[in-house]
């Protein structure tokens, strides 16, 4: 592989560098690729309803930083809890329990990914239930995981340091394809047009997760954890770097003033068919904490979380069609239906004749700031307010 102005035979990571430092002083015309694109063609993103040509030109690319400058971690650690890690690198509390956390659950067992990490890592290349790539984009509040495949070879990733449309935009070792993490599809390169699996996430609290996981193992930080250039560290305490984010996920309406849609408003998105659906925190709380709808022929019901959060889901069990009310208040733990309780966290009923019985979610991607959303969903509705033009 060769690329105009960088040395043949260096370190794949130091061509990305090379080739980002070429993106950086000017996109248009300068590279191809990064190995060459795939065909033009159109998709139809996975979770929206625009779709998008491929591949995406450099003009609507922007290279804030070189790629790797936000270091991927690649040899990740876990443990039950941050307990015994360096209060200098971690804060004297460690992970507290209000502290905001990715959540992911594959074959029955669970692991929570931290913020304070993702915030300054974005990307972890796991081996949980196989390959497993999750991402976290700060600038979109956005909570992506993925099976770590392509062309179904096992691959690790890394974060070019280019953003589209606001969002992280990764790169795989094996292809050097680009890859959008909203829409887990590469956009550029060998592998265009070529999409991940998704898994699902839950972006909630560090307590809530723990509380309903019991046994979940969690992410430690660098240096117990191994990044893609072996020597990242930072304060993994409550010192974010982005000032939208919190400690706590329900932010309501950040940025846009009481009960109002702000960029960075926590909306949770349901797309089906022609039909994209945003329900902005704020108002889900004030309906009490349950919001039964219907997004195209699905039957939905959208809902606060003990985390902070909100979780969407398919309204149908079996034959039945149910509607959804909040078993205790807004900031509860259940929702209640057809007789039985319904735990908010993961749609499971916990007593009752539904026992047992687990909803299935209604949303591809955990919650996110309603910019993010919207960006990739132009034509999107917007639950109880009026969406700014």
């Amino acid at each position: 592989m060769s690329l105009p102005g960088v040395p043949a035979g260096m370190r794949r990571r130091r061509l990305l560098g090379g080739l980002g430092a070429a993106v950086a002083t000017g996109l248009a015309g300068c590279v191809a690729g990064y190995r060459g694109d795939g065909a033009p063609g159109t998709v139809q993103p996975p979770t929206g309803t625009a779709p998008v040509d491929l591949p995406v030109s450099w003009e609507e690319l922007q290279q804030p930083l070189p790629p790797d400058a936000i270091p991927a971690i690649v040899e990740p650690a876990f443990a039950a809890d941050w307990s015994g890690l360096d209060p200098g690198a971690v804060g004297r509390d460690g992970l507290g329990d209000d502290a905001a956390v990715v959540g992911v659950e594959r074959g029955g067992e669970t692991r929570a990914y931290p913020l304070a990490v993702l915030d300054r890592h974005e990307v972890v290349n796991d081996a949980f239930g196989g390959p497993l790539l999750v991402s976290y984009c700060p600038l979109c509040g956005s909570a992506v995981a993925a099976e770590r495949r392509v062309g179904r070879r096992s691959t690790r990733f890394g974060v070019s340091g280019i953003l589209w449309r606001r969002d992280l935009v990764l790169y795989d070792e094996l292809t050097e394809s680009l890859w959008s993490q909203l829409l887990a599809t590469a956009i550029r390169g060998p592998r265009t047009g070529d999409r991940l699996s998704l898994v699902p996430t839950r972006l909630t609290s560090w307590g809530a997760w723990r509380e309903s996981h019991p046994d979940t193992a969690v992410l430690l930080p660098p240096p117990h954890s191994g990044t893609i250039d072996g020597s990242a560290r930072y304060e993994y305490d409550r010192k974010y770097p982005y000032d939208t984010q919190r400690q706590l996920i329900g932010y309501d309406d950040a940025g846009g003033g009481a009960g109002r849609l702000g960029s960075t408003t926590l909306v949770v998105g349901i797309s089906e068919g022609e039909v994209a659906r945003a329900y902005p925190y704020f108002v889900v709380r004030e309906a009490g904490g349950a919001v039964n709808d219907r997004v195209g022929e699905r039957p939905v019901v959208v809902t606060t979380t003990p985390g902070g959060g909100l979780a969407a889901y398919d309204r149908r069990v079996g034959d039945s069609s149910l509607r959804f009310a909040a078993a205790d208040g807004a900031d509860g733990e259940h929702l209640r239906a057809g007789g039985s309780r319904w735990r908010r966290e993961d749609g499971r009923a916990a007593d009752g004749p539904y026992a047992g019985e687990r909803l299935d979610r209604a949303n591809d991607l955990a919650p996110l700031f309603w910019h993010a959303w919207s960006s990739f969903h132009p034509g999107t509705e917007v639950y109880g307010v009026d969406a700014p033009g």
